[in-house]
């Protein structure tokens, strides 16, 4: 599952709780959070779109390796670019979009690390969505406006699709599943 949108939009949030769940019925799952990887894995590298496009594919390569492997592979990453995210698709065979896609006011709202603020006054160059283009899916398995839903309703909007598509069991995708609160 390749979880896409703007910073701030729950993607790191309905992925930690997707793989909670997904985990407790007995799934192996990783959580590949974008921030976390570009930390480790991508250190280095800057913003722009080639080096935006290079951590999206080296997220890719992961993703494949652990799903070729057995593991559920979620990944929360802004990944801004639909060419880099088909590129994404196309190197990890299963591959479902989930877009976050609250409006950017919510995005502005939620901000803790106070990014949004600086972007908007010109301090963070290249910022997605404010100073850099973010190119939404044209056509995503799952889209989730985390303004209007909680965790616990995205996580069953999302695991309902992968019933939908063969990917898990019936019984994950109840609405009276553990609860995510």
């Amino acid at each position: 599952m390749w979880f896409t949108g703007l910073s701030g939009a729950g993607k790191t949030t309905i992925a930690n709780a997707l793989g909670a769940e997904l985990g407790a019925a007995g799934a192996r799952v990783e959580v590949l959070d974008g921030d976390v990887v570009r930390a480790h894995l991508s250190k280095g590298l800057g913003f722009s779109r080639e080096d935006r496009d290079v951590n999206v594919a080296r997220i890719a390569f992961v993703a494949h390796l652990l799903a070729r492997n057995g593991v559920i592979v979620l990944v929360a990453a802004v990944s801004p670019y639909r060419a880099a995210r088909e590129a994404a698709r196309a190197a990890v065979g299963d591959f479902v979009e989930v877009h976050v896609a609250p409006p950017i006011e919510t995005c502005v709202a939620r901000d803790t690390k106070g990014l949004y603020k600086k972007a908007l006054a010109g301090e963070i160059a290249q910022f997605t969505g404010v100073s850099d283009p973010y190119e939404p899916p044209e056509a995503p398995e799952v889209t989730l406006d985390t303004s209007t839903i909680d965790v616990a309703a995205g996580v069953q909007r999302v695991l309902a699709k992968l019933v939908e598509l063969g990917f898990v069991e019936r019984a994950l995708a109840r609405p009276d599943a553990r609860s995510l609160a």
